[in-house]
């Protein structure tokens, strides 16, 4: 086994028992090596079963929330700070049983980042996730933003 593959199987490990994520039965069902793809499941359970028997929109947020800001952590290198700023999440449909949700992190996008940061110093970078039942109705959009700026 790599280092690279026992890295990604630590990661894998810890954020299955992360606190928000164990509650909820939030888990990561795919990770690419290189942290630019990853998708996420979350069952509807007793733990993130709203009054009405439903999806728990606290729970639904919370198996969006971090993604994109590790992945731009792990894809930017050690010289940029890389914050979650805002979001926004409208929810568009009951979810009843397991919801996933994947996160795309394109080459270009990354380097689109590192340009407008190396000539205006800061950014923020807004991306949408939106989160699909089994049947592939969706269930919830997530506009995110994340703030990214050069280390001092």
């Amino acid at each position: 086994m790599s280092i690279a593959e026992i890295r990604k199987l630590f990661l894998d490990r810890l954020i299955r028992f992360y606190g928000p994520f164990f509650g909820a039965a939030v888990r990561p069902t795919e990770i690419s090596e290189d942290f630019r793809y990853i998708k996420v499941e979350m069952p509807l359970t007793f733990y993130n079963k709203n009054y009405v028997g439903t999806q728990f929109g606290g729970s639904l947020y919370s198996m969006v929330d971090p993604w994109y800001m590790l992945m731009l952590i792990k894809n930017l290198g050690n010289q940029y700070i890389v914050w979650d700023k805002s979001a926004f999440i409208e929810f568009k449909k009951p979810g009843r049983g397991k919801v996933t949700a994947e996160f795309v992190l394109t080459l270009d996008k990354i380097e689109e980042v590192k340009k407008h940061v190396s000539e205006n110093k800061k950014m923020d970078v807004h991306f949408e996730v939106q989160i699909f039942d089994e049947q592939k109705v969706l269930v919830a959009r997530v506009d995110k933003t994340i703030y990214v700026r050069l280390k001092p």
